[in-house]
């Protein structure tokens, strides 16, 4: 292997930053949570490439979504590129599932992603 294969972003390996919402919202609790990525996004993270200022999470039908995050297109991707806006799924346990859905309920809170690394 050869030793160019590190990532163009930061040097601690975060790749997107929502600094805005710390200032904007109160946060009262964080959570980390994977991601179900398409081949040509992980490529373009890998090359520090994402926006998360517009981005919000919604649990909808069971399942946590990733809504209004950027990650463009892959520049060496083939045709079948992904788009760049779609809803991605977050992978959480049953139990926080659970919590998140019953916050966003009864108390009206938002879920804002704060990084991504």
């Amino acid at each position: 292997m050869s030793k160019n294969t590190q990532t163009k972003g930061r040097s601690d390996g975060m790749i997107a930053e929502n600094r805005r919402s710390r200032r904007d919202y109160e946060v009262e609790d964080t959570l980390e949570a994977g991601i179900v990525l398409q081949g040509s996004e992980v490529k373009s993270l890998r090359e520090g490439k994402a926006n998360i200022a517009e981005a919000y999470v919604s649990p909808e039908n069971g399942e946590l979504w990733l809504i209004n995050c950027d990650i463009p297109t892959y520049a060496g991707a083939n045709r079948f590129n992904h788009e760049p806006r779609r809803k991605r799924k977050l992978l959480v346990s049953r139990r926080e599932l659970a919590k998140l859905a019953q916050e966003v309920d009864r108390a009206g809170r938002t879920i804002v992603p704060l990084k991504f690394y």
